[in-house]
């Protein structure tokens, strides 16, 4: 058989554009400082900050991006209704279990690292509602502005026993262009990523497979279950913690949760 060489490139420009969005991200490193220059993303109804939704408490999903925020069918948001109409405490708990959870994204330079360009800087509520109120606040005002912003300064840091880092946002005290040179700013303005480009919707479908194979009991990958000490693993799976051990397999989401809920 001759070999595919249009596969070949696919193949290739798959591997590549997972390099690229790897190496569009940042996050800051715990003990140090950092600093950075937060820019405004372009075409986002004047927002300077993009808000994702995600589910992140299915076992063996790091997480998973929720198709109803773009107005699209969502058989997450399906299931968390059936079970809030259930009116069971094991339901409602599960339904709170499954709720997203908003991951906020800024495009930012690290400062030395401009060579890198503009890269991507994903945080929970806590810094958001930190940055929001930075940008708020009148002795700085648009801390994006390319000519008259301020740098953030980024201080990431965890104590003994706790069981997550905790990040501090602090604005420069003076104002400063975001580069001496016209032409980066132009460039860096011109090359923000897409937020999007990074992280990839599944289908109805394949969000439909994720969660029958989650209420059948299929996954059997470890969910970590964090506690305060942050060290404690178990099991878990949504039918055992209502008493089923058999695996089933299941034609439809709504099959899988009558059978959950019985």
């Amino acid at each position: 058989m001759p070999i595919d060489f249009d596969a070949i490139k696919r193949k290739l420009e798959k591997l590549q554009g997972n390099s690229r969005s790897q190496s569009t991200m940042w996050k800051p490193t715990e003990g140090e400082e950092a600093t950075v220059r937060l820019l405004s993303f372009p075409d986002n109804d004047g927002q300077p900050f993009k808000e994702l939704m995600f589910y992140y408490n299915i076992p063996g999903q790091r997480g998973l991006l929720a198709p109803y925020q773009f107005g699209k069918k969502d058989p997450i948001q399906e299931l968390i209704t059936k079970l809030r109409d259930d009116g069971t405490k094991e339901s409602y708990e599960l339904a709170k279990k499954l709720y997203p959870k908003m991951r906020c994204y800024a495009a930012v330079i690290v400062r030395g690292e401009e060579d890198k360009g503009v890269q991507l800087w994903g945080f929970g509520k806590t810094v958001y509602q930190k940055l929001l109120g930075i940008m708020l606040d009148e002795d700085y005002g648009d801390i994006t502005d390319p000519k008259e912003g301020r740098d953030v300064k980024v201080i990431c840091t965890k104590s003994p026993g706790q069981q997550w880092a905790t990040t501090e946002v602090m604005p420069r005290g003076k104002a400063t262009p975001l580069s001496k040179d016209k032409s980066d700013i132009k460039e860096w303005s011109g090359s923000i990523p897409n937020v999007l480009d990074i992280f990839s919707c599944k289908s109805y479908d394949e969000l439909s497979k994720i969660v029958n194979d989650w209420l059948a009991g299929d996954d059997e990958k470890e969910e970590e279950e964090w506690g305060t000490s942050g060290n404690k693993t178990e099991t878990v799976n949504p039918t055992s913690q209502f008493g089923k051990s058999e695996k089933k397999s299941y034609s439809n989401i709504d099959d899988a949760f009558a059978d959950l809920i019985d």
